[in-house]
């Protein structure tokens, strides 16, 4: 009786049975997704860092995400996704306008002026944002005592992996440092409102139609910026050209993704622990690709942080989604 009840198209209980199923993703695809996010997004500080050498900031990360943003979307629709209504256009404009513009584009400009450990260790304020902006909204919860704890020492993990070399010591711009800090906050809020705001049912149509918004704000934060006008095909290294792709099919279509996915499925404080091992991965890239020396205050930064995600992931084990 009940199979036959659940086998009838559009049944009631059979989608209320899909319903349940996408509530709760298997283990195996959240970690697979933290995987990407935390490796793939660790090498996009270099990534960009050797992007932005002949490209334009603003130019390069709106053409990122708009060749991105195009490719999910036309996926989407292919695969049957339903036509957007407007109500969702405007949750991914404002959701694009906080992660890509505010978030990315507050990270890729900062970074002609500052160097990729204080970029990391400014945007790894990301996960306390979170914690802020949660504690302030009305589905706020309470954080036990061993995720505050794992919090605090993935953050102080990080400043210890970005110190700069005292023999070496510079000071960092005070407007590229507030400007970090914004694009952390930005970055939190815009993650939270992807909770909150009503969007399609294809996740892919979803984050296509937030990387298209992004990269339209971004487009016109380059035209402002004289982006345009400062771009010249012929002076464009390859190396850029090569990281640009990378950031496109690596950073944007399977990290991004991956991100995005995860907050929805998993507690603020659980998705937005990538801020603390993007630094350490950056590091050990830094060694194995750009020939830098790996310390012992760095092996011990970088064992710091992978000590406070595990505090972090032992935490509360209960509803992912809280």
């Amino acid at each position: 009786m009940i199979v036959s009840l659940l086998s009838q198209k559009n049944n009631p209980l059979l989608k209320l049975k899909v319903l349940m199923a996408d509530l709760r993703p298997s283990r195996w695809k959240i970690s697979a997704a933290f995987l990407a996010v935390y490796g793939l997004w660790g090498s996009t500080y270099l990534a960009i860092g050797f992007a932005i050498k002949t490209l334009p900031p603003f130019l390069m990360a709106g053409f990122r995400f708009l060749i991105a943003g195009s490719i999910l979307c036309l996926w989407a629709r292919l695969r049957g996704a339903a036509r957007p209504q407007a109500v969702h256009w405007r949750s991914a404009f404002l959701i694009g306008l906080l992660l890509l513009l505010g978030g990315n584009g507050g990270v890729v400009w900062a970074q002609q002026f500052v160097p990729s450990s204080v970029a990391a260790v400014l945007v790894a304020t990301v996960p306390l944002w979170m914690v802020v902006l949660q504690r302030f909204s009305h589905r706020g919860s309470r954080l036990g005592l061993r995720v505050g704890a794992g919090l605090l020492l993935g953050l102080g993990g990080v400043g210890l992996l970005a110190a700069p070399d005292p023999s070496s010591l510079q000071a960092t711009p005070p407007a590229a440092a507030a400007v970090l800090l914004a694009a952390a906050l930005s970055w939190a809020a815009g993650s939270l409102l992807t909770r909150e705001l009503p969007l399609p049912e294809s996740s892919a149509l979803a984050i296509g139609m937030q990387m298209l918004c992004g990269s339209a704000a971004l487009l016109a934060a380059a035209w402002a910026a004289g982006d345009f006008g400062r771009f010249n095909p012929s002076e464009v290294s390859l190396i850029s050209v090569v990281s640009l792709v990378y950031l496109i099919i690596f950073g944007a279509l399977a990290g991004f993704s991956c991100y995005l996915w995860l907050v929805r499925v998993t507690p603020p404080y659980l998705s937005s622990t990538y801020a603390y091992v993007n630094p350490a991965v950056a590091v050990f890239l830094g060694w194995l690709i750009g020939g830098e020396t790996l310390s012992g205050r760095l092996l011990i930064g970088a064992a710091v942080i992978l000590t406070s995600v595990a505090m972090i992931l032992l935490g509360p084990p209960a509803d992912l989604r809280k």
